[in-house]
């Protein structure tokens, strides 16, 4: 059983920050792939960010965004920066060993989500 607790989300104006964090419990091994993935309202879930032996990033992320994990705490981390209005979603975790790391169907295990609001 494996068991993805997400934390960190809240409300923050245009240009802060956030660090979003996703403890793991169960058979989650140093070696999976954890990702980050995103829900806007009234659009699809969306990939963000993964981590295994190398990171992925969106483009609409990239140089604001940095994934990091503690693999003695099993617990990923999503460092956000220079938050837009545009990057307010439901954003969830994401465990498993998926051939591609952006594509959230092969993430067997996911945690219920945080909100992240950006006001303008």
């Amino acid at each position: 059983q494996v068991q993805l607790v997400e934390a960190g989300g809240g409300l923050v104006q245009a240009g802060g920050s956030l660090r979003l964090s996703c403890a793991a419990s169960g058979r989650v091994l140093s070696t999976d792939s954890m990702g980050w993935f995103r829900q806007a309202p009234g659009k699809e879930r969306e990939f963000v960010a993964s981590i295994s032996w190398s990171f992925n990033y969106a483009d609409s992320v990239k140089g604001r965004f940095t994934i990091s994990r503690d693999n003695a705490k099993n617990t990923v981390f999503l460092q956000m920066n220079s938050l837009k209005p545009e990057d307010t979603a439901v954003y969830y975790c994401a465990a498993g060993r998926p051939r591609s790391a952006n594509v959230q169907s092969q993430y067997p295990y996911w945690g219920q989500g945080t909100q992240v609001t950006v006001s303008s």
